[in-house]
């Protein structure tokens, strides 16, 4: 079975052609639980997004600040499986139709097995994977997989990547590059700031990709601001914090949504 890298490039496209960037939102698996991971993925996509990004929880989340890593580490000590992870992107792409791409270190797929990965994902209705420490040079195993089953795979580039690191990283990838907004781990910050606005002009320069910005958007107004200058807005630990912060499971997925709601009226803003 083929995965769905079409469905991730035809959704950039439409929110392309609709003038505006997507909204990209992030959830671990397995939290709350992997039902309650599998349900809050369901609320931020009534909410407005239009692609969703699925953590696979690690021990050792190093792109990944407190907010994420305390949502991993409950769903680990819950005890979530890659098979969580897989039934949480089918439960929610059959349920919604969106894209829907697994975000994860690259050590959990080494020892899984890349083929076994690849074959599961596409099976499970996947659009790709997000590898944030997978270097390129690295890569090739995985991309010969990743292209035979229908999947993207997306790279992260940072304010630090020199032009010609750009070029061969973007050369590489599929689906869309992600562009970390700033140095440092994931969190919700005061302001995103022109270093984002900058790496996402000197990737562009480098490729026909989408370009989607994440670390750090974590409201409406920050979601437009970025939209001004990116094709996708990604947010991640402003809907885990949501959850965190609920007092049970029901207002947690009514934060989330609401949530997403606000920030996708931001996209359109822009």
């Amino acid at each position: 079975m083929s995965g769905n890298i079409e469905l991730l490039d035809t959704t950039l496209a439409a929110t392309r052609a609709e003038g505006r960037a997507a909204l990209i939102a992030y959830l671990p698996a397995g939290f709350p639980t992997v039902d309650g991971g599998i349900e809050a993925v369901k609320a931020v996509i009534a909410g407005g997004a239009d692609i969703v990004e699925i953590g696979l929880p690690h021990s050792d989340p190093v792109l990944d600040g407190p907010v994420i890593q305390t949502a991993d580490d409950i769903a680990l000590r819950g005890g979530v499986r890659i098979a969580d992870v897989m039934r949480t992107v089918r439960e929610a792409h059959e349920a919604t139709g969106v894209p829907i791409l697994v975000m994860t270190y690259w050590n959990p797929v080494d020892r899984y097995g890349v083929e076994r990965f690849t074959a599961e994902l596409a099976e499970a209705g996947g659009a790709g994977c997000i590898l944030p420490d997978l270097p390129v040079q690295e890569s090739a195993l995985w991309r010969e997989h990743a292209d035979k089953h229908g999947l993207a795979t997306v790279f992260v580039v940072a304010p630090s990547s020199q032009d010609a690191r750009l070029a061969t990283i973007t050369a590489a990838g599929s689906g869309f590059v992600y562009a970390a907004s700033l140095m440092g781990v994931t969190g919700t910050r005061a302001s995103v700031g022109a270093q984002a606005q900058d790496l996402v002009g000197r990737t562009r320069a480098t490729t026909g990709l989408p370009v989607c910005v994440g670390l750090g958007v974590s409201n409406a107004a920050q979601a437009a601001e970025v939209a001004g200058f990116a094709d996708g807005v990604i947010v991640g630990s402003a809907f885990v914090k949501a959850l965190l912060d609920a007092p049970d499971e029901a207002a947690g997925l009514a934060a989330v949504r609401s949530l997403a709601g606000e920030l996708a009226e931001g996209v359109r803003k822009r």
